[in-house]
């Protein structure tokens, strides 16, 4: 058996792995409560699904454009212009099969062997294996909690070498749910500014889910529309993680060689998928309120669940819908870091969490709050109960 080097380099993403867990435990009968995938527990809006309906009655049954029916494209430029205030030309969007496409196209698109790709950390866990994947290097910027796990800008700017073509980052901020304000990013633009090598992919897919505030997007700052690619999705706002669509806006020449790569690997996203999408990007984003504010609601339960849990520290994060709280306190015996904690969670009290190790964050953990107020409570009582158990 030979694998390639590549494939050798790469591990399986830590939220898949517990989700692929946690399935097998319940298969053998198991009580497990999943708080590790990022997917919203929320029914897709009707509008959505009746839009997919009428697809499926027809004519949108044969290969689309490898970039996405015009129509499609153009409702993502007018929502691009809507809310973010970013103005794209059809042909400067690609529409991909997940938001986790949209950024493997970029990244594939600017990056090789030899090259290096700043990521603030903690980060989606994908970003640095993507790097890896198109022979790159990524250089992990660490942040702290008491930095609401948001990276300073200066140590962003000492990271950055010639050989740099990506800075990437998310926000709202997947695990942390921390959100840059307009001014931490301004003064990103302006350190990017100063480096003509240099762009920028901006993962807006929780865009929609911000509870204080208002979301900025990176390209609508001074330089910055022609150095930002722009990522988003339908699968947190609308939850319809499975339909696998995202989508991007970037300069023209990055759009093309997007939609080259992507021409190698998939053709065009799915057809039903994307007319479903058209819907999504012509509906008012005001329908969004009631499940974010489920999300705020889910997110005080959570931090106040955790008080019962001696030495577990979490800020408050703005905006998704995840806690990244430090553990480390809870780290005696057998239980030496954030990858046994989580195993011993899932084995011991049947909650599945992600140790915050693959995210750039080692000792914490991710909890994703985007399941019911009741599995909630019940999982954080028997988190709560497994880590008394550990003794002092």
């Amino acid at each position: 058996m030979h694998l390639s080097p590549v494939v050798q380099s790469i591990v399986e993403p830590a939220t898949l792995l517990m989700a692929r867990r946690s399935r097998e435990l319940r298969a053998q009968g198991r009580d497990i409560i999943d708080l590790s995938l990022g997917e919203p527990d929320h029914d897709p809006p009707a509008f959505a699904l009746e839009a997919a309906q009428e697809a499926i009655r027809g004519p949108w049954h044969k290969y689309p454009p490898v970039n996405g029916f015009l129509d499609v494209r153009e409702a993502i430029a007018r929502k691009f212009e809507r809310d973010n205030g970013l103005r794209y030309t059809p042909d400067q969007v690609v529409i991909s099969t997940g938001a986790k496409h949209s950024i493997m196209n970029v990244v594939m698109s600017l990056c090789g062997p030899g090259d290096e790709v700043v990521i603030p950390a903690p980060y989606w866990v994908s970003y640095s294996e993507q790097v890896r994947l198109a022979g790159a290097s990524p250089v992990l910027v660490r942040s702290t909690l008491e930095e609401d796990w948001k990276a300073p800008v200066e140590r962003i700017a000492a990271a950055i070498t010639p050989r740099t073509r990506l800075i990437m980052f998310s926000s709202p901020c997947n695990p942390s749910g921390s959100v840059m304000t307009r001014q931490e990013l301004e003064a990103l633009a302006e350190v990017v500014r100063q480096h003509p090598q240099l762009y920028v992919i901006a993962d807006e897919i929780y865009e929609h889910i911000v509870f204080s505030g208002t979301h900025v997007s990176f390209g609508t700052l001074p330089g910055m529309a022609e150095r930002t690619i722009t990522v988003n999705g339908l699968s947190k706002a609308f939850a319809l993680t499975g339909w696998r669509i995202g989508y991007i806006g970037a300069p023209a020449w990055i759009a093309q060689a997007c939609m080259k790569v992507q021409g190698q690997f998939t053709s065009g996203a799915n057809s039903i998928a994307q007319r479903v999408t058209k819907a999504c990007m012509e509906a008012d984003p005001a329908l969004l309120a009631p499940m974010r504010a489920d999300f705020l609601r889910r997110r005080d339960l959570t931090l106040e669940a955790m008080k019962a849990i001696p030495g577990w520290r979490c800020n408050v994060p703005q905006g998704a819908f995840y806690l990244l709280p430090d553990v480390s306190a809870s780290f005696r015996g057998t239980v030496s870091g954030s990858v046994e904690l989580s195993m011993y969670l899932l084995d011991t009290a049947g909650v599945s969490l992600v140790e915050g190790k693959s995210f750039g964050a080692e000792g914490t953990l991710r909890i994703s709050y985007a399941t019911s107020d009741a599995k909630l409570t019940e999982a954080m009582a028997r988190v709560a109960k497994a880590i008394e158990a550990l003794g002092a």
